[in-house]
């Protein structure tokens, strides 16, 4: 079975390319920038690097130099900007952004219109530039990493007689890789056996967990907002949602310190062969199938994201980008590293080890790509069905904030410190007092 690229791989065909790539993406003249430094503030993480090694082919063309001067996760980098507008120390020029971010930052990142072509602009999926565009202003290009998550599991579990004559005498149906939640449940607990394996994971803080609870609300026919965004999650479905996460803890089926986890933790847990079902981005992808890096490389199976009681699937998305700030003092420069970073060879690139492509060349590219590629072929199948009933974050500015007042209280729940019904009704009232505080409502 093949795998992606590694990043290695990926960096030295990048490179051994870098004349006819410039070349061909025109975006600046050769020593255009002579002597400008762009100072960068990039999302960090294993997933990410492939691309940013491609910064010096940049440099090598304009004449400019890239300094990374901060590399962290999107949530201490939302941290880290509101500090920076807060001290009014907004004069480094490329920043990392998200969807789900971009909102907050009105005041931060410069129009692009100005800087990138509008023919340029038409090459992306017009769906993902409609949700960078804030007020007319288009704050971010989006990179090729579209995100969506779907249901990775190891293909052994399912091909063990023993297992699934036991797995049918316990819960009365046959064992198959998962097409409900409920049935995550079900398995997740048959296949954990702590501390040395366990059934799932999930994210447990942050913005991170409330996402995933989320779009759980959604599965169970909920939502987590009314249409006013007052907070509407302290329902049935609210409810149901969230005991999903605390049965799976109660149970043992997760790790104990999965209330702590973020994304890194999730990735690295599957690929260290500990978990069998592992809700996750496409990025991971390649990363899990690379036998130098993972214990469960030609042993991953892809599924589509599982649906709710209500029927829904869950398929909370949304997508990267490169910004550039208001106070750089080279714009010009600052964008031309942008849309060198998400043009059509950075997004094939980025998309060879998983990652899902927000321009419509690269989607046809890898689609052609992946016809002699069965692991590649299953985990485009899989995203492409859970991508076509996705749904982004609710569009207020207010999300992190009101993700902050959520995240404590849904900890408090599957740790036992709260019931359920104490939880959410904590925190809708500590939302309902944020959206009253500002003016929402």
């Amino acid at each position: 079975m093949k795998t992606f690229l590694s990043g290695a791989s990926c960096a030295v065909l990048a490179t051994a390319a870098v004349t006819t790539i410039v070349a061909v993406t025109g975006i600046a003249q050769a020593g255009e920038f002579d002597g400008i430094t762009i100072e960068a503030k990039l999302i960090g993480g294993q997933q990410y690097e492939a691309l940013y090694a491609r910064i010096p082919e940049w440099e090598a063309a304009t004449g400019a130099k890239v300094d990374i001067i901060s590399k962290k996760n999107h949530f201490e980098l939302d941290k880290e900007f509101k500090s920076d507008i807060a001290a009014r120390t907004t004069d480094w020029c490329v920043g990392s952004n998200h969807s789900s971010f971009a909102s907050q930052y009105a005041s931060l990142y410069t129009d692009l219109n100005g800087f990138i072509g509008k023919d340029v602009v038409d090459e992306f999926v017009q769906a993902n530039i409609k949700a960078a565009t804030f007020d007319g202003k288009l704050v971010m290009l989006p990179r090729a990493q579209f995100d969506v998550s779907a249901l990775y599991y190891q293909k052994d579990l399912y091909e063990d007689a023993a297992r699934a004559k036991a797995f049918e005498a316990k819960y009365g149906y046959p064992l198959a890789v998962p097409e409900t939640w409920a049935q995550v449940k079900d398995q997740a607990i048959f296949f954990a056996d702590p501390p040395n394996f366990y059934g799932t994971q999930y994210a447990g803080k942050d913005e991170a967990i409330v996402g995933r609870y989320y779009e759980m609300v959604v599965a169970e026919g909920g939502q987590l907002f009314n249409d006013d965004f007052s907070p509407a999650f302290n329902s049935d479905a609210g409810k149901r949602a969230l005991q999903w996460f605390v049965d799976l803890y109660d149970a043992g089926a997760v790790p104990a310190g999965t209330t702590n986890y973020l994304w890194d933790d999730l990735g690295n847990g599957f690929a260290s062969g500990t978990i069998a079902l592992n809700l996750d981005w496409p990025g991971w992808a390649g990363f899990f199938n690379d036998p130098t890096a993972s214990k469960v490389a030609g042993n991953v199976g892809v599924a589509p994201a599982p649906k709710g009681s209500a029927g829904i699937r869950t398929g909370w998305s949304g997508f990267h980008g490169f910004s550039v700030t208001e106070d750089c003092a080279h714009k010009e420069a600052a964008a031309s590293l942008v849309e060198f970073l998400t043009n059509e060879n950075s997004q094939k690139l980025e998309s060879s080890a998983g990652p899902l492509p927000s321009r419509t060349a690269v989607w046809d590219y890898i689609s052609e790509q992946a016809k002699d590629d069965p692991y590649r072929a299953e985990v485009l199948a899989a995203f492409k069905e859970t991508a076509a009933t996705a749904f982004a974050v609710p569009p207020t500015s207010l999300w992190i904030e009101a993700t902050n007042l959520i995240y404590p209280e849904l900890q408090a729940a599957i740790l036992g410190d709260k019931t359920v019904d104490e939880a959410l009704a904590d925190a809708a009232e500590a939302v309902d007092d944020l959206m009253q505080e500002e003016g929402v409502y």
